[in-house]
C-alpha cells in the first residue's frame, strides 16, 4: 500500500530568457532543497531510494512550454511524475537581449513534491 510520505512546496523564477521549464526546475528544486528524508532509511528501511514515488505538480504561465523530462531531471531518486498546469506569475522586469530576453516578462513557476513509499498494513 502506498502512503504519503512528505509534501514539500517550492517557488522557481526565470528572470531572463522566458523559460518555463527553467522557472518550473528551479520550483522543484526548492521543494526538494527544504527537505531530508532521514526516515526513508532509518524510520521506513527502505533499501533502494528508486522504489520511493515521486509525484510534482508545476504551476507555471505557458505550461505549454514546458520540457517534462528537463523538469524531472532535478530529482534524483523515485519512479517520478509531473502534473505541469496554468499558473504561477508573470510580471514585468527588463528585457536585456544579452541575457536571452525577448520580452521584459519575469516567470514564476510553484511546485509541490510528494514523495510515496510501499508500507506494509
Amino acid at each position: 500500500m502506498l502512503k504519503r510520505y512528505l509534501i514539500e512546496f517550492g517557488t522557481g523564477i526565470d528572470q531572463h530568457g522566458q523559460d518555463p521549464t527553467r522557472a518550473a526546475q528551479k520550483a522543484v528544486k526548492d521543494a526538494i532543497s527544504h527537505s531530508y528524508l532521514t526516515g526513508l532509511k532509518e524510520i521506513l528501511e527502505l533499501k533502494d531510494l528508486n522504489k520511493m514515488v515521486v509525484k510534482v505538480k508545476v504551476a507555471v504561465p505557458y505550461p505549454e512550454r514546458v520540457c517534462p523530462e528537463e523538469v524531472l531531471k532535478v530529482i534524483p531518486f523515485g519512479e517520478k511524475s509531473l502534473e505541469v498546469v496554468h499558473g504561477g506569475l508573470l510580471t514585468e522586469g527588463m528585457a536585456l537581449p544579452e541575457l536571452g530576453d525577448v520580452s521584459p516578462e519575469i516567470l514564476m513557476a510553484n511546485a509541490a513534491v510528494t514523495v510515496w513509499v510501499e508500507v506494509d498494513k
